[in-house]
């Protein structure tokens, strides 16, 4: 098989100046995540120096290094290791000649993600590549594409912003044939005047798009034409999907509670109908099932296959995995959404466990950050999606979480505490056998410990 990359690749493609001849299979900037085979970016930032950590990578086995400082190791020798990466992702994009997806959106898209890149390559393994995790920031996304074998035949990139201006640089990275904005919905508003300049930067993901590319757009979201609007000019094609008479790709059958899953006939296009079970529950997954259906058919995938992938899908930690923890007297069925939060992912996981059988529904809410001065009333506001969710007992988590604690005071048992560490002591005393809790807060909240804790009693 061929290398990742070669030294003389990377030397070529960052301007640099390589030590000697060395091949790599692998790229990481984080000392902790590199393995034998690996090129490690020493990247500088305000707060950290990659130089200080290049003698753990080589411990690691990396297999050499890109620096801006100087060094006895194999190394290809930059002014800006930053940049570097950067043009190590172009040069990985100019490169490939297959199909490229970008995702976006308020919610949905690393779940989007994971299911798209598991539709596309499970007809023939290997042939999918997407970025891991939530690597979708101005360095995540540069080191996804760096990270992309020469051979990909489909490449899935989640993109995220908190500011404007952040997805019109990334996507101009990425340059992707297809591009999907999920969900609009409010989150970072503290940085934005309202929803409608939220998609209108989700909608930068569109200027990027290769000539003859695919937006693919919520029909369901109120801001459904200011997304066909900011994707007009850019896109030779645009598809809606959703629940929603009229969308392009749509649910025209929904059956909950089958077994192994929802039972989903999609309708695709004019022609095409697709009837298959989605393993993870909810609406917002049929709705995100519909834009991974009409992103597989634009690249021209195989779309039974995607049927039976989106039935095999697990849940992903974090954003819907579940188990069994032992409690007193038995068991109780955690749902980790521990990853993030906002206003709208709190609702759709709430409605998840309103639909979820349990003696009792528990639910550890973490405060919603980034919210900016309307937090109070979106926090006090969940107040009605957690009663009409059944939930008997609510663990608050977090200063932002007063108001909810307020609007729920005396019509559910109720505890609220200021953090995780906290939360993980008062949730021993309140679980019971047989009960279904759920998860969710703000990822700097924490509550990922909360889940572990209850997952390591096994």
């Amino acid at each position: 098989m061929s290398p990742l990359w070669t030294s003389a690749e990377i030397a070529a493609a960052t301007g640099g100046a390589a030590s000697a001849e060395f091949a790599v299979d692998a790229v990481a900037f984080d000392s902790r995540e590199v393995g034998p085979g690996a090129l490690f970016f020493a990247l500088t930032g305000e707060t950290t120096d990659g130089h200080k950590f290049l003698e753990q990578a080589l411990a690691s086995g990396a297999a050499g290094a890109v620096v801006s400082q100087a060094t006895a190791h194999r190394h290809v020798l930059t002014s800006d290791t930053m940049a570097a990466l950067e043009n190590l992702a172009r040069a990985s994009r100019a490169r490939m000649d297959g199909v490229v997806i970008g995702v976006t959106g308020s919610v949905g898209k690393t779940g989007t993600k994971e299911a798209l890149f598991d539709c596309l390559d499970r007809p023939e393994p290997g042939q999918a590549h997407r970025s891991v995790k939530s690597y979708n920031n101005h360095t995540g996304v540069p080191l996804s594409l760096a990270r992309m074998p020469r051979d990909t035949r489909f490449g899935v990139f989640e993109m995220g912003m908190n500011h404007a201006g952040e997805l019109a640089t990334l996507t101009r990275i990425v340059r992707p044939h297809i591009a999907i904005v999920t969900t609009i919905a409010p989150a970072h508003t503290e940085f934005f005047d309202g929803e409608e300049a939220i998609a209108d930067a989700k909608g930068e993901i569109f200027q990027g798009l290769e000539p003859g590319g695919t937006a693919i757009v919520p029909f369901d979201s109120p801001h459904r034409d200011r997304l066909i609007a900011a994707a007009t000019g850019h896109a030779a094609r645009i598809v809606t999907f959703g629940l929603g008479n009229g969308a392009d790709v749509r649910a025209v059958e929904v059956m909950h509670g089958q077994p192994g899953g929802t039972f989903v006939t999609a309708k695709i296009g004019a022609e095409k109908t697709l009837s298959f079970t989605l393993s993870q529950p909810g609406d917002h997954w049929v709705a995100n099932a519909m834009a991974v259906l009409a992103a597989v058919d634009a690249a021209g995938g195989d779309l039974e296959q995607a049927g039976l992938a989106l039935g095999e899908m697990g849940g992903l930690a974090g954003r819907g995995a579940r188990f069994a923890a032992p409690v007193a007297g038995g068991e109780a069925l955690v749902i980790d959404e521990s990853y993030n939060a906002n206003p709208a992912s709190m609702r759709a996981t709430l409605a998840v466990l309103a639909a979820t059988p349990a003696t009792r529904r528990v639910a550890v809410l973490g405060e919603m950050r980034e919210l900016g001065e309307q937090s109070g009333d979106f926090h006090a506001d969940l107040a009605e999606p957690v009663t009409a969710a059944g939930v008997e007992a609510v663990l608050l988590v977090g200063e932002g979480m007063k108001p909810l604690a307020a609007a729920l005071e005396g019509r559910v048992e109720l505890v609220h505490v200021p953090d995780a560490a906290s939360a993980r002591v008062s949730l021993d005393a309140m679980l019971r056998a047989g009960d279904a809790v759920l998860i969710k807060g703000s990822n700097g909240v924490g509550l990922s410990r909360v889940v572990a804790a209850l997952a390591g009693r096994g």
